[in-house]
């Protein structure tokens, strides 16, 4: 197929189009490297450096002799959209090009306005797009578990049969997002709803937890292919950060009493999940909905696990409870339900001491770049 991936230089853009090149689909990437000038303005260092996409892809022909092609501009602006849409005329949609980071939307008001304009303005971009130039192109869009919130029931998989006074009706499931870019792919799920209903669009929304890992089939024998790695609190996923820390030996900051739990993936599986939901396509007019992840861990139980792994190979990992900076509940049920990907065939990569202690391998040989000061952003909700 021709897929087009929006956010192609992102974390889990670039190993995206890797993996989907290599399955031999033809594959372009679309970005503006917003993720890269954000990290500029905040002082924010990558562990390691990372080239930009005309590189990146010129290596990637060169090792693997498929050619991935790049359109660089701005995907809330119309005029770009559409050249793209009409030079590529893609078969599906991969869209992970939002602004990806919960603490990044609580820092202020500017960033609050950048991610409400970035996310909602290209998730109605793609959907015009997608309506003027390839009707039946199918639409695989990465949303996130924090849509859902910690209620109080089973998570259902996207949908919920209500029965309220003798009547019965199926609905979104209630959301109720902890952060502002939380709210954002509330919003984009809602507006792809609306135009699934309305035109008949094809869609996929991939509700996924927090990855963590740096490794794919494609970067395991080359790290010049590597996305990019970030160990600070606003960009850093928790695993992530928490690896880096107990390299650097900095205490593991576990935030309040630590038992928020999340459904987590490997980075493996996040290729596998969206590789997947772009083979088996849903069907025209519908909203397809899969929860995107492979095990749930409280961030006690994260942190216990790096420290573990830490200490096996001669650091000493210490873990130190910090003031929560966000509103969330510490101390909650959580039970989602994920069966849709494992019925598509989803092959889990599951969280085990090594997986943990290679990961600080390679961290290791970069301990010198790391900036402690860079890790605790201090971001807060209130």
């Amino acid at each position: 197929m021709r897929i087009l991936i929006l956010g192609g230089d992102g974390y889990l853009g670039w190993p995206t189009a890797m993996d989907l090149s290599a399955q031999g689909h033809e594959v372009a990437v679309a970005d503006n490297y917003l993720r890269r000038r954000l990290c500029l303005e905040e002082n924010i260092d990558l562990l390691f450096e990372v080239p930009d996409l005309d590189e990146r892809t010129a290596l990637w022909q060169l090792v693997s002799g498929h050619k991935i092609a790049v359109y660089i501009g701005n995907l809330c602006e119309w005029d770009f959209v559409a050249e793209v849409f009409k030079a590529f005329n893609p078969q599906a949609v991969v869209h992970y090009a939002e602004q990806p980071a919960a603490p990044y939307s609580m820092l202020n008001r500017k960033a609050a306005t950048l991610t409400l304009n970035n996310n909602l303005s290209v998730t109605a971009n793609v959907i015009f797009a997608a309506r003027e130039f390839c009707p039946d192109a199918h639409i695989v869009k990465l949303g996130t578990m924090g849509e859902y919130g910690t209620p109080n029931i089973d998570i259902e998989e996207g949908w919920l049969e209500v029965e309220h006074k003798g009547r019965q009706h199926k609905f979104l499931y209630p959301r109720q997002a902890g952060s502002l870019y939380h709210t954002t792919k509330i919003m984009d799920t809602d507006l792809l709803w609306f135009y699934v209903r309305t035109w008949g669009l094809r869609v996929t929304d991939l509700m996924q937890g927090p990855v963590y890992g740096l490794f794919t089939d494609e970067t395991e024998n080359d790290e010049r292919l590597l996305p990019y790695f970030n160990y600070d609190e606003i960009f850093g996923t928790v695993l992530n950060r928490f690896v880096v820390q107990a390299v650097a030996g900095h205490p593991l900051s576990v935030y309040g009493k630590g038992g928020q739990t999340r459904g987590y993936l490997n980075i493996k599986d996040t290729l596998n999940c969206v590789r997947l939901s772009v083979e088996n396509p849903a069907d025209r007019g519908e909203l397809r909905i899969f929860n995107q992840f492979t095990e749930t861990f409280s961030v006690n139980d994260l942190a216990e696990k790096v420290k573990e792994a830490g200490n096996q190979i001669g650091l000493k990992v210490e873990i130190q409870h910090v003031t929560n900076p966000r509103i969330e509940a510490e101390e909650h049920y959580y039970h989602p339900r994920h069966t849709g990907l494992l019925e598509l065939g989803l092959k889990p990569h599951f969280l085990t001491k090594e997986v943990i202690v290679t990961m600080m391998g390679f961290v290791l040989k970069y301990k010198n770049e790391i900036k402690p000061n860079q890790i605790y952003q201090n971001v807060k909700w209130v």
